[in-house]
């Protein structure tokens, strides 16, 4: 007989997908003493040397207050870059709008971080829960209805395992398998746009500034790192894509020099580029009987402003505190509760990304003056300004309250 692993259905919750937001939900979780089942696609493991190439993390404000109310950003601070200013123009245009952190009263709008260090946080953290059992490397291959919630089928190297959960939670990602069982249709979008992201060193030091700078082809970002470096976003339309993927580094450079502008010198050192096709992939809905997707299983945004983590974060959170409160973490009332809460954070995130991608990067002559005027207004008028930081460092809707109890 296969071995399995089976509870009672009384208040078990079963998380499939072990990435960022998965784990942080475990580990929120079991930090409110639920009984908690992880199944992880791949073995734990921390890289420890770092990469001039890796990829990095920009981490709104409220993000990082979460990961500290759960104990993960003590273990990783170390490796931060705060974002103290950041600035958003369009490439020909004269409007523009500046935020800044010590105008609004904080140290930092956001940090910025290696997606490794976070995820050894993470591991770290998940090492030293009490309750949570983890399945890795593992996967979800079926589940089966019945009254009480949910039982998994888990495909693990010693064999097929069944847990049994009063809560399914779905964070496994943009192609969701949790979510396709579930019978939860999705909208998608394709940008037509390609996303290249690598490491790049500016003759001039960014000094805690963030650039985010829209054209025609798409917008460009950059973000403050360590050591005097940068994280270059550049966004090209997908028909070139092949051809910038080709360039050597000193067409590339030039391409991203065109793009950014001088603003820090001229740049250099670019790392080993990464390209990603971009899409909006959006749940119909959050939740099912006994489930609930979050993180990019519920929606993946343009990655534009940074969103996708930041809100996904939000999402676990949100539900973690919800489930730690009820006396069936399953039941109906609390998911449309969950839902309901949830739905402004998600709603305008996702729309503030769609619209600004289209409104920022529509190659509309008419709609210069608009734009421009627009970014004056956000950089000029106070309540414009407040709302467009407030959003910046992700407190939208009703935010959960691990991210508001806690400063970095």
């Amino acid at each position: 007989m296969n071995p399995s692993v089976s509870f009672t259905a009384g208040g078990n919750i079963l998380i499939v997908g072990g990435g960022l937001v998965g784990a942080s939900l475990a580990i929120a979780l079991d930090a409110a003493g639920c009984q908690v089942t992880l199944v992880e696609a791949a073995a734990p493991r921390a890289d420890a040397q770092p990469s001039y190439d890796e990829r990095n993390l920009a981490l709104a404000r409220a993000t990082v207050n979460g990961l500290g109310a759960i104990g993960v950003w003590p273990l990783v601070a170390a490796q931060a870059t705060p974002i103290r200013h950041i600035h958003v123009s369009r490439a020909g245009e004269f409007g523009s709008a500046r935020l800044d952190a010590a105008r609004h009263g904080v140290d930092a709008l956001g940090w910025t971080l290696p997606a490794r260090e976070l995820g050894a946080g993470l591991l770290k953290r998940l090492n030293d829960c009490e309750r949570l059992v983890r399945l890795a490397p593992a996967s979800l291959v079926g589940l089966e209805k019945h009254p009480g919630g949910w039982r998994a089928q888990i495909k693990t190297a010693d064999g097929i395992q069944f847990v049994d959960a009063a809560l399914l939670v779905g964070a496994d990602g943009t192609e969701s398998f949790v979510r396709a069982q579930l019978g939860i249709e999705a909208d998608t979008h394709d940008y037509q746009q390609t996303l290249f992201v690598c490491t790049i060193t500016p003759e001039r030091d960014p000094a805690g500034r963030a650039w985010e700078r829209f054209s025609d082809e798409g917008p460009i970002a950059m973000l403050p790192l360590s050591e005097r470096r940068c994280g270059l976003v550049l966004t090209v339309p997908s028909d070139i894509a092949a051809d910038v993927a080709a360039l050597d580094d000193a067409d590339f450079i030039a391409l991203a020099q065109q793009r950014f502008g001088w603003r820090l010198g001229r740049l250099n050192r670019p790392g080993r580029r990464h390209p990603y096709a971009i899409r909006r992939v959006a749940a119909r809905k959050l939740i099912a009987s006994r489930a609930v997707l979050v993180g990019n299983a519920a929606q993946t945004v343009h990655p534009i402003g940074a969103q996708g983590f930041n809100l996904g974060l939000r999402d676990a959170l949100t539900l973690a505190e919800m489930v730690a409160d009820a006396a069936d973490p399953g039941s109906a009332a609390l998911l449309v509760c969950y839902a309901e809460r949830r739905a402004p954070d998600r709603e305008g995130t996702m729309a503030m990304s769609h619209d600004l991608v289209r409104f920022a990067c529509m190659a509309q002559p008419l709609l210069s003056p608009f734009r421009s005027l627009a970014l004056l207004a956000y950089d000029r008028v106070p309540p414009l300004q407040r709302a467009l930081a407030r959003r910046g460092m992700g407190f939208r809707g009703e935010p959960p309250r691990a991210v508001l109890e806690r400063l970095p």
